[in-house]
């Protein structure tokens, strides 16, 4: 079955940056979207963004356009989040999600993707 693991997690300053990555297993990479969702406690799980099968397209969330980017290297069966310009509010457990490109209509949507990585806490500090 398809499994993803994230890494890249930690402790960053306010300004700081990290790189997360998903690595998939399990399934056909290449045409699969990769969604990043973040997770805070007593909060909603928030879409922050999404590459498509072919790297060519991008979507993020209003909060964290023009700081983070992502990306992939389907060679790697790995999808990057590059976290830049780092703040409080952007603490939270990360998480990977991927489905084939075809099944998904809407990648904001969490309920369109059924596998899904252990996710990684990112903390940042003030």
């Amino acid at each position: 079955q398809v499994q993803l693991v994230e890494s890249g997690g930690g402790l960053a300053q306010t300004g700081g940056s990290l790189r997360l990555s998903c690595t998939v297993s399990g399934g056909a990479f290449s045409t699969y979207a990769v969604a990043w969702f973040r997770q805070v406690p007593g909060k909603d799980r928030e879409y922050v963004g999404a590459i498509s099968w072919s790297g060519t397209r991008t979507s993020y969330t209003d909060s964290v356009k023009g700081r983070f980017t992502i990306s992939r290297d389907n060679a790697k069966n790995t999808a990057y989040l590059e976290m830049n310009s780092l703040k409080p509010e952007d603490t939270a457990v990360y998480f990977c999600a991927a489905e084939p490109e075809t099944s998904i209509r809407y990648y904001a949507d969490s309920e369109e993707y059924e596998n899904w990585g252990q996710g990684t806490q990112v903390t940042v500090s003030s």
